[in-house]
């Protein structure tokens, strides 16, 4: 497993949106070894082929360590639920940085594993929240887009002076 290189806001590339996965190989599996290694390096509890600059729709989630490793191949949100939670998010491509992001309790999403074989799972909680984080990542929808402009602003502030 590589530690690959993260891209960093603003790069460009983290707006793009992701193609959907049509091979099913070992260069996938090996795409999300790296993945698994690079996040846990970041460290995160979650990331994108995007956050690496693969544009394809792949995102891994460990809520719990490495016994928790989820993989997501072209995940798609298909329900949410009307109640609301609001969790600290932040991302590996913005290190250093959070705030509070409001965001539907529950989900249903549609997803395909390693193989290409077909899932249906339902998620709240803190899994809901990274799979939606992760999701927009997918679309090129960064996380502080989904802030206030005044948040927005304060928290581009904050991390440009951490990297000064």
């Amino acid at each position: 497993m590589a530690i690959l290189p993260i891209l960093r806001y603003p790069d460009p590339r983290l707006r793009l949106p992701c193609k959907k996965v049509e091979t099913f190989d070992t260069r996938l599996a090996t795409l999300a070894d790296d993945l698994a290694a690079t996040m846990r390096a970041a460290p995160g509890i979650g990331i994108t082929a995007a956050h690496v600059g693969v544009l394809e729709r792949l995102t891994l989630i460990e809520l719990a360590g490495p016994d928790s490793q989820h993989v997501y191949v072209n995940p798609e949100i298909e329900w949410f639920s009307p109640d609301v939670q609001r969790h600290a998010e932040g991302s590996v491509s913005m290190p250093g940085v959070t705030d509070d992001v409001e965001r539907p309790a529950r989900i249903r999403l549609t997803y395909q594993d390693l193989s290409g074989n077909s899932h249906t799972e339902e998620a709240d909680g803190l899994l809901s929240i990274c799979l939606q984080h992760e999701i927009d990542q997918l679309g090129g929808i960064f996380w502080i887009d989904r802030l206030s402009r005044l948040k927005r602003e304060r928290i581009v502030k904050k991390y440009n002076k951490a990297r000064d």
